[in-house]
């Protein structure tokens, strides 16, 4: 019963939420290296994705999870493969992106917030003029994983790896409790993965 109703106040919440109060902050260098690097709405190869996976399960296990939000299996696959890809390259968890996707987005690709944040990971339009390049669409797969990666990773880098308080920036509720539970919740609940590789 608990579960049902977790479950149900994330789904509710995935709706009315939709980020953020992001502010911009000059990013830690280590962070801001995509902007000189070509990024579309292309999603990432199966032979991009294979040269980071660690576990041959992975792709399998999440599509599978993830088919109620995109019942096409080629765009959930391709989906999967630019978020593990663009995730770790950021030095992040995957399933971390997952949860942090579901809670902003639903999965939706147009999703736009109150805010006007825009995409996925309901990026600010105020990052492409500061950090990025005007040719950048928030809409396009790669360009708006990335910014939401790259972002997310500066804001742990800045918090010294406090995800708690990371999550509250980067969703503009810093010092409040109920998107980083909530999150911590689908990360450690529903997009949860023990690597066999490991």
């Amino acid at each position: 019963m608990y579960k049902l109703i977790l479950f149900s106040f994330a789904l509710s919440y995935a709706f009315t939420v939709q980020a953020n109060t992001q502010h911009y902050e000059r990013l830690i260098v280590s962070t801001h290296t995509f902007s000189h690097t070509v990024i579309n709405d292309e999603a990432v190869t199966y032979q991009q994705y294979a040269r980071l996976a660690t576990d041959n399960d992975w792709l399998a296990v999440m599509s599978e999870r993830l088919k109620r939000f995109k019942p096409d299996q080629y765009e959930r696959e391709a989906f999967l493969r630019t978020v593990y890809y663009e995730a770790k390259r950021a030095g992040l968890d995957p399933q971390l992106v997952l949860s942090v996707i579901q809670v902003e987005s639903g999965f939706k690709k147009y999703a736009i917030s109150h805010a006007g944040a825009r995409g996925y990971m309901q990026i600010m339009p105020f990052w492409v003029e500061t950090i990025g390049d005007n040719k950048h669409n928030l809409f396009h797969l790669r360009v708006n994983l990335r910014y939401g990666c790259m972002i997310l990773r500066h804001y742990l880098d800045k918090e010294n790896g406090d995800y708690f308080r990371a999550l509250g920036r980067y969703n503009g509720s810093l010092g409040q409790a109920s998107y980083p539970q909530l999150i911590f919740s689908l990360w450690f609940g529903t997009w949860s993965y023990a690597n066999n590789a490991t």
